[in-house]
């Protein structure tokens, strides 16, 4: 069974590389020979470990994030014929317009994939996300704006980011353009998008009610999954144990069983959980080490051979010794 996005014939990648770790701080500071040195190696490190499939943003370092990539491609053209390359826009940070905001207006869009593109040294985006919900959205203006970013050839498909199933319907009736892609927080701690689905007593005596989870309509409609932040910020892959729950504790400990019996490494478990879902989630793993990029690799295979009852040992542990 393939991917979504493996179906569309855009990406086989299992695994993508978030990079907005990289690029320096969140300033105005040159990037340093240090920055793109530690950036080219890590897109050495995924690419030699299968991973063709990288994920930006215009917010992140400030635009630096792009900038180091950019770098890297000019350097080498050859790489760009490898990858899959998505960006994200549509969030505003204060300035002297106004505070924090999300702008899915098309000036915004049509001049923030102008940036992004310059950044990137590209010519095109393989994807663009709108950057989580947008309240002040007109789906009208977005589809337009798809329909022109299309046409010229600056962007070849579209998906969104943290949007629930109204919100993606929303756009989606204004556009011919099918929306492929929803990425969501998701991993071990955070499993909420498992359990929309379940049935829930409103009160007392009610009639139980089934909520259709944006998972199942995902997998209806072949939008291809993306989770952030999978491995937690390395809660359960790390060496620290202080100020841990005790279900934390208990997941980590059987995580680190597993993978010790498996020969592999915690990382790979991790990620292999959220992967084994029949609807082949995708992390994005936004990790600068060398080390964890590497330790990802083996995810793909222990996705492939993790039994139903393998998954719901550490989903289980996840949530406490209980099911929802």
């Amino acid at each position: 069974m393939h991917m979504p996005l493996e179906k569309r014939n855009i990406t086989s990648s299992r695994l993508v590389l978030g990079f907005m770790g990289f690029g320096g701080g969140w300033d105005t500071a040159p990037i340093t020979k240090e920055e793109i040195l530690r950036a080219e190696e890590a897109i050495d490190m995924a690419l030699t470990s299968g991973i063709t499939m990288f994920d930006h943003a215009d917010i992140y370092k400030l635009g630096k994030a792009e900038k180091v990539f950019g770098k890297i491609i000019k350097a080498n053209p050859h790489l760009r014929e490898r990858m899959t390359i998505q960006s994200k826009c549509g969030i505003r940070f204060e300035d002297e317009l106004g505070p924090s905001r999300y702008d899915f207006s098309k000036e915004h869009i049509l001049k923030s994939v102008d940036g992004i593109l310059q950044r990137l040294a590209i010519e095109y985006l393989d994807i663009l996300l709108l950057h989580r919900p947008d309240p002040l959205i007109e789906p009208d203006e977005v589809a337009e704006v798809f329909q022109q970013l299309k046409s010229q050839g600056k962007v070849r498909h579209f998906g969104v980011s943290n949007m629930n199933q109204g919100q993606i319907e929303l756009i989606q009736s204004y556009t011919n353009e099918p929306i492929i892609v929803n990425q969501l927080e998701m991993s071990l701690k955070k499993i909420d998008w498992l359990e929309e689905g379940v049935f829930v007593n409103q009160e007392a005596g009610a009639a139980k009610n089934f909520a259709a989870g944006l998972i199942e309509y995902s997998r209806l409609h072949n939008i291809q999954i993306q989770a952030w932040s999978p491995l937690a910020k390395g809660l359960y892959s790390g060496e620290k144990t202080e100020n841990l729950s005790e279900a934390d504790f208990k997941t980590r400990e059987l995580i680190h069983k597993m993978a010790k019996e498996k020969e592999t490494t915690k990382e790979a478990i991790i990620l292999g959980w959220l992967m084994r879902h029949p609807m082949k989630i995708q992390p994005v793993i936004g990790t600068t080490s060398l080390e964890r990029i590497k330790n990802s690799k083996d995810a793909v295979l222990q996705s492939e051979q993790m039994t139903r009852e393998e998954w719901y040992a550490l989903y289980v542990a996840s949530r406490g010794n209980k099911l929802p």
